[in-house]
């Protein structure tokens, strides 16, 4: 039986009356997004009409997940609402903090040691406010949440931008910041602006060396890194039927990589099946009942244009396998033309490592897909040229593999088996070598390859590929190797190729797992005490961010002008600094020292104007706050692509800065940074970027009159006497403006609770 099965019920017997509401009260057919979103308004049976790309729309979503590192700082932060239980059904997720080395049982092992005061209280207060908890080893959690709790028709917020992987069974899944997942769980509405519409129509049905993979590799190429920005991305036709439900959770889960608010697919008989042989028949049950409305419209699909405000169209039978990168999941290239793309731009042609698994890729089947071309390649007696490292997605998938033998396929080929975590795909990764920072290629199925996420090396070329085009690169040890067409030499001496993929959708035998790892909250947590040291240097607890004091920002200083691509990686890095996600003081000594000064094209080496000299960004920004007049960072375009991590917000505004004026945002980390009470601005006019000097005096203007809608002012003081008055753009609606208000949107609920 499904958890929350009572949840999913209610939800099935409201969803038609809701549904034909909205379709009525718009009166047009209407996609499966507009199912889903117009079926959990905070106001029930829609009355209003909500404009897309307009509206800000308040929503009550069925579920919260978090994973350990972001859980830490939602979770402090849940302590101070004053609730005493979660509204909705919320878990936790032990998978990031586990490092990748010396192979599972002894990383598990370590990780156990090392984390413990971690894991301690994530079960405590997983269990003290009636949070399910998965134990580390458990899995990762979009895979968990997969097999576990994603549902049609279902809308689900996490607090990780993959979250969007439970599109493959039909959910609006969306990655938040803790500060979201806290309004939830606190049972407060979730604002989102309502989505535009991408539709993606697939035809065909893939063959050969192609996968589901391919599929998001190739939107990624069409659409860029920011090409989703503000929109679903929803999949229909008969191509998307063709498809597995872990495929389709594939596709959805790097439309993260795209911008995208989430992805999804409509219910079909894929995704029957999957919810079937991971025990959850009595949901399969309940979704056959209202199928019609886990779908779009039938005229919806006849007649994308009319619907979509973008159509993307793919045929299957043609799609090609992809590698993407290096340094960005969007920059595509067919495996027929990597040669001569890797020769042009000095790529090495040589790889060294090839890894398998992820939240993207680490289901049964891409497993089952994988250990067909590895089994190929030993039976005709082909050596493996780079190492091979594999990450179950979870306990259950690794259990049942090492049952059908797919383990033993793996280690025979020198195969590092890690851990049921993320590791490599976060950068906990213990890779040998890499503090040589030299010049590399590898391989792997996970989503994101941005400079230094895997290994911590700036000069790892990572390429984003299938499970399948990893496992066939490992055998060959080239980038360029293309199966279709190139020949191996084999231990005889002869030119062979290798056979297609084959796999299998779910295993013959069924799932199987003796301790999936979950731990079940308390009935009454009410006499469980949370416990966090003082001296901790892993947790602290939060002290309120001060409110506005009412007047405008006055003499901020320029902490760092930032050039190109910042992500929440350039922001607040992963990897070895996971271990500070629950301390904001301690991680706060990582705050964008990844971003390059566009004065002088390093990292983490800006201009302290209170002494002249040039110091890490921290340094320089505690400076400022110190003195009592803060900073304000200036970025350039999609600024804070990447992760939902919420410490890229709470960072800056620990050490002091109080504005934050892009060319744009991506959307996570902007809504992170309202949340936090920073002041989050846009050029509106984005050559104005190029009009900020590094020993600027910033002023805002017109903070008394901040409202929706209207621009704010912003002067550049120069060192020479000289200034510039820009414009500024932002997108508050009268709630978020009460956030920054109050100095963040917990101070808010605390007061509201009080």
């Amino acid at each position: 039986m499904a958890f929350d099965i009572e949840m999913i019920k209610g939800h099935y017997k409201r969803m038609p009356e809701r549904v034909e509401a909205a379709r009525k009260l718009l009166g047009r057919p209407l996609t499966l997004t507009e199912k889903i979103l117009y079926s959990h308004l905070n106001e029930g049976v829609a009355k209003n009409i909500y404009h897309r790309g307009e509206s800000y729309v308040d929503f009550r979503p069925d579920r919260v997940a978090m994973q350990d590192a972001t859980a830490q700082m939602a979770l402090l932060q849940f302590m101070q609402a004053g609730k005493p239980k979660v509204a909705v059904p919320s878990t936790v997720h032990a998978d990031h903090l586990i490092q990748a080395k010396d192979g599972a049982a002894t990383d598990l092992g370590t990780a156990n040691v090392t984390n413990k005061e971690v894991y301690d209280f994530l079960a405590s207060v997983s269990n003290k406010y009636g949070i399910g908890f998965w134990k580390p080893g458990a899995g990762i959690i979009h895979q968990v949440v997969l097999e576990n709790y994603a549902f049609p028709g279902g809308m689900m917020i996490g607090t990780d931008s993959h979250t969007v992987n439970a599109g493959g069974l039909g959910m609006i899944a969306v990655g938040v910041g803790g500060a979201d997942a806290v309004d939830v769980m606190a049972d407060m509405p979730w604002e989102l602006k309502m989505p535009k519409l991408i539709g993606v129509k697939l035809t065909g049905k893939l063959n050969g060396w192609t996968a589901p993979k391919d599929v998001i590799l190739k939107v990624a190429g069409i659409l860029t890194v920011k090409g989703g920005t503000g929109a679903v991305v929803e999949y229909f036709g008969d191509g998307a039927k063709n498809l597995s439900a872990t495929g389709k959770g594939t596709i959805c889960n790097m439309g993260a990589e795209i911008g995208a608010t989430t992805s999804t697919f409509g219910y079909d008989q894929s995704m029957e099946r999957y919810l079937r042989a991971t025990d959850r028949s009595d949901v399969a049950d309940l979704a056959n009942e209202i199928s019609d409305y886990l779908s779009g419209d039938e005229e919806v699909y006849a007649d994308p244009e009319k619907y979509f405000d973008e159509l993307i169209e793919i045929d299957l039978n043609t799609l090609m396998p992809h590698l993407n990168g290096p340094f960005t999941p969007d920059r595509a290239t067919e495996i027929a033309d990597m040669h001569d793309e890797a020769v042009k731009n000095g790529w090495p042609l040589d790889v060294e490592w090839a890894l398998i698994g992820s939240c993207t890729n680490s289901s049964y089947e891409d497993l089952t897909r994988a250990a067909s071309i590895i089994k190929n390649a030993e039976d005709q007696g082909l050596a493996f040229k780079a190492t091979l490292g594999i990450n179950p997605g979870s306990e259950q998938v690794r259990f049942t593999a090492e049952r059908d033998g797919l383990l033993d396929i793996f280690e025979s080929a020198g195969a590092k088996i890690f851990t049921n975590a993320c590791g490599p795909c976060i950068g906990q990764w213990a890779r040998p070598g890499a503090e040589k920072e030299e010049t590399n290629s590898i391989v792997h199925s996970f989503n994101r390859n941005f400079k230094k996420r895997a290994d911590g090396n700036p000069n790892t070329n990572a390429f984003v590929a299938s499970p399948e085009m990893v496992a066939a690169i490992s055998i060959s040890g080239r980038l360029d190797f293309n199966p279709m067409t190139d020949t191996l030499r084999n231990d005889k001496g002869r030119e062979v190729m290798l056979n297609e993929p084959s796999g299998v959708e779910l295993p013959p035998k069924g799932f199987d797992v003796k301790d999936n790892g979950f731990q079940a909250p308390a009935e009454d947590g009410s006499g469980i005490e949370v416990v966090v040291s003082p001296e901790s240097k892993r947790l602290q607890l939060l002290t309120p961010f001060t409110e506005w004091d009412g007047g405008d920002f006055k003499g901020m200083k320029l902490l760092i002008k930032a050039k190109g691509k910042c992500t929440t990686d350039h922001i607040s890095m992963a990897g070895p600094w996971l271990r500070f996600r629950g301390h904001l003081e301690n991680i706060s000594q990582n705050c964008l020292i990844g971003a390059v000064n566009s004065f002088n094209d390093e990292s983490n080496s800006v201009k302290n104007q209170l002494s002249g000299e040039y110091v890490g960004v921290p340094e320089a920004a505690a400076a400022y706050r110190d003195a009592g007049m803060g900073s304000i960072i200036v970025g350039d375009e999609n600024y804070g692509e990447g992760s939902s991590r919420e410490h890229a917000a709470m960072e800056p505004r620990f050490l002091g800065v109080k504005a934050v004026i892009v060319r744009s945002y991506a959307r996570i980390h902007e809504t992170n940074l309202k949340k936090q009470g920073v002041l989050a601005l846009t050029f509106a006019d984005k050559a104005d970027y190029d009009k900020v000097r590094e020993n600027d005096d910033i002023d805002v203007i017109g903070l008394a009159d901040f409202a929706p809608g209207k621009q704010l002012t912003v002067v550049l003081n120069h060192d020479d006497g000289s200034m510039d008055e820009i414009m500024a753009n932002h997108t508050y609606n009268q709630s978020q403006v009460e956030w920054f208000k109050a100095g963040s949107a917990l101070n808010l609920i605390k007061r509201n609770n009080a």
